[in-house]
């Protein structure tokens, strides 16, 4: 299913009889009869406020309505509190899209000037935009993605309209590129623009983070995140979500767990908090795209399931119940509902509970609702953007179906509507307006502390933005006396962000009361702990420290340090952590290719000689690690290594063998391509010749993964023809646009992502047809997909932005890198590909591509 605010752009439709998102010999059989279906007529917002059910103890408020906001799409608040819209005006004139590329995208302000909470006034800062989706406000200015552009805009005659625009970046946003017409998807597009805790800008949907420093925008590799919208939560750990899948979290800064190569999938980020996806309209929910299938609609007509989940958020302000902070809102357009999670420490980790049961915090029986973002506001009330549009679907995936169910109901017309509602506790006052923009520097400290986490983000953020020396020393004392532990968070993280951070200051950070302000001081202390090794010193103090958090970061952060003692330390938060996934893996994301060294250590010593819960998945980990590196020499000193341990614990040598068989997929036989050594080697001999049966067992196996000189069934490695200059040339442009457009998804290594993106390494796709795999990358593919014998299930975006000469570059590049020996491919061959498929709009399944050559 393809629903949610990505996929709100509905282009120039090519043909109304023959829907793009028809699926070959399917049955588009309504289940709901026409004459349970109510209408869906426009309702006045005073109306429309009738429509809905909300949890008992709140109520609604209505903010703004047409004609002061129309198709809002995003919103935020400026440190005056005044209301910053995104407008996505373009979006579906009509039913076929026509005129969806003209300029009548904006940025509004909009203010309330009588203090009742409804704006009444309406300032353009920014129009003439094609199809705007993500706004962020920042050094005086707004960040504002119009595809492929990313603009700063600022005002400098305090009138509120810009008056200097400049380019951040050319590539946000580009699968969405009004260049590619009715061929662009904004189905897997970026937005968000998130400032985040750690000072840096996130998107969700990109893998490129940015952060303004030295007088220019600097970017930086990270993973790919969910599809729209994107939040955190008071410590700065991100969530977000897709279509049907409604809450994700990362637990751990990502930057770690692409570190170590070797280490396949590590636990901590994309994680999943919450498997059911039951949802409980109010009304029935026809006018979904495959409302025709069996479980999409429950008997009653309702929707069962999510399908448009977008824009998390945690609520962070202090209007509501003390037991809302910390709860994560989701939105489902299409459902016409706001979900409301309760969230569960467990150690570093979390998961997610329904807070509502079988019903939601929010519904609406008004069909048009449409509930595409949510924000924290000033006044600590949870606000509501509402696109009020009938149509939710891309127009390159409705179905016949879906286009007489808008038809049926006239959804398509009227347009150019949009509300903003907040929700307000009945039993308290929202607070009053901000006032930030002229406070000084000692008014900003002091807000850093307050109970909203709103001001606590705008005070940091312009404290970071001034820059201003007169704010440090109050700074460096609320570190150390502060009476809020979200205020003394702040404050280190705003020191970060001003280069101010000393010694003495994470010293004493490090010591906090909080566990997460001392993580923080950890995380913080990395880039001075090879000047100053005193700093490390009063690290290593901390090794000892059992707070989860603590103990995560300190792997973390350890790892980014070769000192002997560390390794120590590092041997020692492995043996106290090692039945906890994220705290192993943290530990061995920082061992790169030193696996080896560090299970030799272990094993070498007296606290691995009882099997303790989790060590033996410990040294299986290690192990996994050594073993996916394929390097001859070390692959032999871990086969000896666990063939003498025979005299020792038997649950080592099982560990040991078994980390070298995970490398090996289930459903698969062996791997794709065996690690090869230079002969027979002695220590798998003998150890087939165990005296226990399951030793001998699994070297039988390990043998399946391995090849050497003169093994029988082994074929002499194949010579490999050698690059061309021209072909090494497009080699490593490829590698180049790899690293950027691929790389945080299928990982620098290509080894992949869970629940994400499949492994290149080995991948039989990669190293097949060239003429699929540039279909591939043309136009996308959609799930199912089968890869070294496991299913993917995933929904990867077209690069037809590229050129021919661009997408044989990175196809020359898989299919050459990471040992692999497939041909290189040649720009005249996609050039062809791309003229055969020329009238192509949706993305490849694997049984169509499995018919190509």
């Amino acid at each position: 299913m393809r629903f949610g605010l990505l996929s709100l752009t509905l282009l120039v439709a090519l043909e109304l009889c023959a829907q793009q998102g028809d699926r070959q010999g399917e049955t588009q059989t309504p289940r709901v009869p026409r004459e349970l279906i109510p209408p869906a007529p426009v309702l006045p917002p005073e109306q429309a406020l009738k429509s809905f059910k909300l949890q008992a103890g709140f109520r609604m408020d209505l903010v703004a309505c047409e004609p002061l906001v129309h198709n809002p799409v995003q919103i935020a608040f400026d440190p005056n509190g005044r209301l910053w819209v995104l407008e996505m005006r373009g979006y579906m004139p009509n039913l076929d899209g026509t005129g969806e590329m003209e300029k009548t995208g904006d940025v509004v302000v909009l203010e309330d000037t009588d203090g009742d909470g409804r704006m009444d006034k309406r300032t353009v800062f920014l129009d003439g935009l094609i199809m705007p989706r993500a706004l962020s406000l920042a050094h005086g200015g707004a960040l504002v993605a119009e595809p492929p552009n990313l603009w700063f805009c600022r005002d400098t005659n305090s009138d509120l309209e810009c008056d200097e625009k400049s380019a951040v970046a050319n590539d946000y946003a580009t699968q969405a590129d009004p260049k590619l017409g009715p061929r662009a998807t904004h189905e897997h597009a970026p937005n968000g623009l998130l400032c985040a805790l750690d000072n840096w800008i996130y998107s969700a949907n990109h893998t490129t983070r940015l952060r303004y420093a030295d007088g220019a925008w600097r970017r930086e590799p990270t993973i790919f995140r969910g599809q729209w919208g994107i939040s955190q939560d008071d410590f700065g750990r991100l969530f977000y979500n897709s279509n049907e899948d409604p809450l994700r979290a990362d637990f751990v800064p990502s930057a770690y767990l692409t570190r170590n190569p070797n280490s396949l999938n590590p636990a901590g980020v994309n994680v999943q908090l919450y498997e059911d996806k039951a949802v409980w309209p109010v009304r029935v929910n026809p006018g979904v795209n495959r409302g025709y299938r069996k479980g999409q609609l429950r008997p009653d007509g309702t929707l069962a399931t999510f399908t448009a989940a977008c824009a998390p958020l945690v609520y962070r302000g202090d209007n509501f119940p003390r037991e809302f902070e910390g709860n994560v809102f989701v939105c489902e357009p299409a459902g016409n509902l706001v979900r409301r999670y309760i969230l569960q420490e467990q150690g570093v980790s979390f998961k997610a509970k329904n807070a509502c049961g079988e019903a939601e915090f929010l519904a609406s029986t008004d069909e048009r609702f449409r509930p595409v973002n949510l924000n924290n506001g000033p006044d600590g009330c949870l606000y509501i953007v509402d696109m009020y549009h009938g149509i939710l679907q891309h127009h390159l995936y409705v179905t016949s179906y879906l286009r007489q169910q808008i038809l049926d109901r006239g959804l398509d017309q009227p347009t150019d509507l949009g509300r903003i509602y907040r929700v307000v506790n009945e039993s308290r006052r929202p607070g009053p307006p901000p006032h930030l923009s002229k406070a000084s520097a000692d008014e900003l400290v002091k807000a850093l502390s307050h109970p909203n986490g709103w001001w606590r983000d705008t005070a940091q953020r312009l404290l970071v933005e001034r820059n201003d020396p007169s704010g440090v020393s109050a700074l460096k004392q609320l570190t150390r006396s502060g009476a809020n532990p979200l205020g003394r968070l702040h404050a280190l993280w705003t020191l970060e962000g001003t280069r101010q951070l000393d010694s003495a200051t994470l010293t004493g950070a490090m010591s906090d009361a909080h566990p997460k302000v001392r993580a923080a001081a950890i995380r913080i202390s990395e880039p001075l702990l090879k000047n100053q090794p005193e700093l490390l010193t009063e690290l290593l103090k901390h090794v000892d420290d059992l707070a989860p958090d603590v103990q995560l970061q300190m792997a973390f952060t350890l790892g980014e340090v070769r000192e002997p003692p560390v390794e120590a330390a590092l041997a020692k938060i492995a043996r106290q952590n090692a039945a906890d996934v994220y705290l192993r893996d943290a530990v061995i994301s920082g061992l790169g290719g030193r696996e080896l060294e560090f299970l030799e250590c272990l094993l070498g010593g007296k606290d691995w000689l009882e099997l303790e819960t989790g060590a033996d998945r410990f040294l299986d980990a290690l192990a996994h690690c050594v073993f996916s590196e394929g390097r001859c020499p070390r692959v032999n000193r871990l086969l000896e290594l666990a063939a003498n341990r025979a005299g020792a614990e038997p649950w080592q040598q099982r560990a040991l063998l078994d980390g070298i068989l995970d490398t090996a997929l289930p459903g698969a036989k062996g791997r794709v391509k065996p690690v090869r050594l230079d002969a027979a080697p002695a220590a798998l001999a003998a150890l087939s010749k165990s005296p226990d049966p399951e030793l001998r067992e699994r070297a039988k196996r390990i043998g399946d993964l391995l090849a050497w000189p003169g093994k029988p069934g082994v074929q002499p490695e194949a010579v490999v023809k050698p690059l061309t200059t021209e072909e090494q040339k497009r080699f490593d442009q490829g590698k180049e646009l790899y690293i950027v457009t691929c790389g945080a998804c299928h990982q620098p290594h290509g080894k992949g992502q869970e629940g994400l993106a499949p492994p290149l390494v080995d991948s039989e796709w990669v190293l097949g047809s060239p003429r699929r795999l540039a279909r591939i990358v043309l136009h996308g593919l959609h799930g199912p997909l089968n890869v070294k014998g496991k299913s993917f299930q995933l929904d990867m975006p077209a690069l037809g932005v590229f050129d021919d000469d661009q997408i044989a570059a990175v196809l020359t590049y898989i299919r050459r890198e990471w040992g692999h020996t497939a041909d290189p491919v040649e720009p005249d061959l996609v050039k062809k590909v791309r003229a055969e498929t020329e009238k192509r709009e949706e993305a490849w399944s694997e049984a169509e591509l499995l018919t190509v050559p």
